[in-house]
């Protein structure tokens, strides 16, 4: 547990000085299906920190210690919640989609991190995560009979 303290200092420095940053907008995801036809008004997400391996390192550092490995394992590879690892995304894989996930939470499990981590170390996961290069051979389950 002192590891994880350690280790999260630099970020809580982050955080500190990042604080008054205000809440990004909603995403708006294109499979959804809106009543009226109408799309609601919502802004469009773009990482700032795409591809940079440097971002995607300290997403890394952030992945252990704020204990999302707790939930999603150890790279990220699924445990009591689902792998991140593995391309296959329930609610969008796209980096607004990711960033929302972990800015506002989703249900049945996934906490919101907005409310503790800034804006860029939500990005600085989301890039970690879209590191992640899917295995070739990920099992599947069917549950049809």
């Amino acid at each position: 547990m002192a590891v994880r303290a350690v280790a999260a200092a630099p970020f809580l420095a982050l955080w500190v000085t990042s604080a008054q940053q205000p809440a990004p907008p909603s995403v708006l995801y294109e499979q959804h299906i809106f009543a009226g036809g109408a799309a609601p008004p919502a802004g469009k997400l773009e990482n700032p920190f795409q591809g940079d391996k440097k971002s995607a390192q300290e997403g890394e550092k952030l992945f252990a210690a704020f204990n999302c490995d707790g939930c999603h394992g150890g790279g990220a590879v699924g445990a009591v919640g689902p792998s991140l690892a593995d391309g296959r995304w329930r609610y969008g894989g796209a980096d607004g989609a990711m960033f929302h996930s972990i800015f506002y939470g989703r249900p049945r499990g996934m906490p919101a991190f907005g409310g503790i981590l800034p804006p860029d170390a939500v990005w600085k996961l989301v890039t970690y995560l879209q590191s992640l290069q899917p295995a070739t051979d990920a099992a599947t389950v069917s549950w049809s009979k």
